[in-house]
């Protein structure tokens, strides 16, 4: 038997000697010193030893199965820095690969731009929840049950009483239940309506506001969207109040701006008529007041909401509003 684990010895170094890849040497390992390799398939045959033979054969049988393991190790490591070897030096003069950073969405990017032109003008920011009561989203409004301003805004509902919110005009009344005047506010946030064509999305953004205090007029509502309009598209733009209507402001008007890609010239994208709309507006209706508990003969106050997608389609020159949520980023690297 120690002629027989000599002689396999012998065998496996003679083969190792020929070897130039390492996954030949793993396999040839297996061979020779896995589980069912030829080193103890060998070793199976010390039971047939007389007792005393078998402690030296036991010693000679570890001693190659070490000196195997060491010798495998060692050619492996020489093929491994040969490998090393044969691959082009490093020029660590070079630049890194830049791994590329992310930036910030186009409608939040214009949501922010709107609420700092506002909170220059003495407003702050609030937000609220976009799981509504109906009482906040519709009611405190002025919207009561079977009102009809309650189908201009087609709604989720989760239960018979609270909605996916329409507005976020909700958050006009959150906050005068809560505050004193004067009261000035924004409320940026994701609205919801079941529509969906090139110009409408079931979610996009909105931006209320909200101003209340002692003998503020239609003059104070005007100058404020006029310094908002100039500060975000220029302050050579043209601007229009409509008369309008809106269930919680009394007089309402929609705030138009000279389209920005004919220049008031008529094309498709004002219908041909060379104003674009922008926002809506007006008064806060006195039963809006009652309903928050405000004094009507010592406040008044004005209210205005925007579609923040519109304003970013206006300034970016799109002409559907669903490209804003494809997430292609071949178009969002444009912002």
């Amino acid at each position: 038997m120690k002629d027989e684990l000599l002689e396999l010895k012998s065998r496996a170094l003679k083969e190792l000697e020929s070897v130039s890849e390492r996954p030949d040497i793993e396999e040839l390992r297996q061979r020779y010193l896995g589980r069912k390799g030829l080193l103890i398939l060998l070793l199976k045959k010390l039971v047939e030893l007389p007792k005393e033979e078998r402690p030296a054969i036991g010693k000679l049988a570890n001693q190659v199965k070490e000196d195997l393991i060491r010798k495998f190790q060692s050619v492996s490591d020489s093929l491994t820095t040969k490998d090393l070897e044969d691959v082009s030096v490093l020029d660590v003069t070079l630049p890194g690969r830049r791994i590329p950073l992310g930036h910030l969405h186009p409608i939040t990017k214009i949501t922010e731009e709107i609420c700092n032109i506002f909170v220059k003008l003495g407003f702050r920011v609030v937000q609220g929840p976009e799981v509504e009561l109906d009482y906040y989203n519709f009611e405190a409004l002025n919207m009561p049950k079977e009102h009809p301003a309650r189908d201009m805004q087609d709604t989720f509902y989760i239960s018979d009483n609270v909605v996916l919110r329409t507005h976020t005009s909700p958050m006009q009344i959150r906050i005068m239940e809560k505050t004193s005047p004067p009261v000035s506010i924004v409320a940026p946030g994701k609205v919801y309506r079941p529509d969906s064509d090139i110009s409408h999305t079931p979610m996009f953004h909105q931006v209320e506001g909200l101003l209340v205090d002692k003998g503020v007029s239609f003059g104070d509502l005007k100058g404020t969207l006029t310094t908002f309009v100039h500060q975000m598209f220029g302050p050579g733009i043209d601007l229009r109040f409509r008369p309008s209507f809106f269930p919680f402001t009394e007089p309402s008007a929609e705030v138009d701006i000279r389209c920005v890609v004919c220049q008031g010239k008529g094309c498709r994208v004002c219908s041909h008529t060379g104003w674009l709309e922008i926002l809506g507006s007006g008064m806060v209706d006195p039963e809006v007041f009652k309903i928050v508990g405000y004094d009507l003969e010592s406040v008044s106050g004005f209210a205005f909401g925007m579609g923040v997608e519109r304003i970013a389609m206006l300034k970016s020159g799109l002409d559907d509003i669903r490209l804003f949520f494809e997430n292609d980023i071949r178009f969002l690297q444009q912002f």
